[in-house]
């Protein structure tokens, strides 16, 4: 028997499905969790900060009527990873979707982080791949299971176009901004790391990733000019940019798609 065709809109729903998304009190993880709220599901708001993450949560609950629920969370911390699931199936009651954004990123600010080179601290370095990279290596693992068993399980990894192509230092050049290697290798391998568990995971749970290029957040000149003169729709990206790449992916639109990279980077990649 021909199961029945289902319509775009049917396709885009949440309803009955509850994602978590870690870094969700951040720029870009509370507009992923909003927009999964907004297609219906209920969410689960993963962040350092306990207050953070209960006001993120109470907001999208306002707005969009659905359940959300904060947890405060630790991503260098593997017991505290590792019990996420088990807590926002005891709050939420199942899990379904799981979103990877959480991150140190070139702005984080660390010592021996966004500097020259030669001073870049090992130190920072382990960080960055704890947080970039082991701490969604653990969580996809401890979620396996409540995604298997889902039905519709996917997984979205944030990752960068630094993951995919090297700096342009050009770009740099008489600014006091940074481009940390360990932000380009641990992004690099979360990119590998999404094939990976793509046909490890597959056929109950498909694992995809976006790879976002450069986000204005007040930047300065002349770093934001040389970068748009690079960026083919002639602009840096916002948060909202991301929203469509993540419903797709986390939905059924996306029910034949698994074990890809979607750079979100308005063209910067494509020349």
């Amino acid at each position: 028997m021909t199961a029945r065709a289902r319509s775009f809109c049917e396709l885009a729903s949440l309803e009955g499905r509850v994602a978590l998304v870690t870094g969700g009190a951040g720029h870009i993880g509370r507009h992923a969790a909003a927009c999964l709220a907004e297609l219906g599901a209920r969410v689960a708001i993963v962040d350092l900060d306990a207050e953070a993450c209960n006001a993120t949560a109470r907001k999208i609950g306002e707005k969009w009527g659905n359940e959300a629920a904060g947890f405060d969370a630790d991503i260098e911390d593997e017991a505290s990873v590792r019990d996420l699931p088990r807590r926002v199936r005891d709050r939420l009651a199942r899990l379904d979707i799981l979103v990877n954004c959480a991150a140190l990123v070139g702005t984080s600010g660390l010592e021996g982080w966004a500097v020259d080179f030669e001073k870049q601290s090992p130190d920072t370095w382990r960080r960055a791949l704890e947080t970039n990279l082991t701490g969604p290596f653990c969580l996809a693992q401890a979620a396996a299971g409540d995604l298997r068993a889902s039905g519709h399980g996917a997984i979205v990894n944030v990752a960068s176009i630094y993951g995919l192509v090297g700096p342009d230092w050009r770009l740099y050049e008489d600014t006091d901004m940074g481009n940390p290697a360990a932000y380009a290798a641990s992004k690099g391998g979360l990119i590998q790391l999404t094939r990976w568990l793509a046909t490890t995971l597959a056929p109950e749970v498909r694992v995809n990733a976006i790879a976002p290029g450069g986000v204005f957040r007040a930047t300065s000149e002349p770093f934001l000019s040389r970068y748009v003169a690079k960026t083919p729709l002639g602009r840096m990206a916002g948060e909202e940019d991301f929203k469509g790449a993540i419903g797709f992916l986390a939905s059924d639109l996306s029910a034949y798609v698994t074990g890809q990279c979607l750079a979100v980077d308005g063209g910067w990649t494509a020349w």
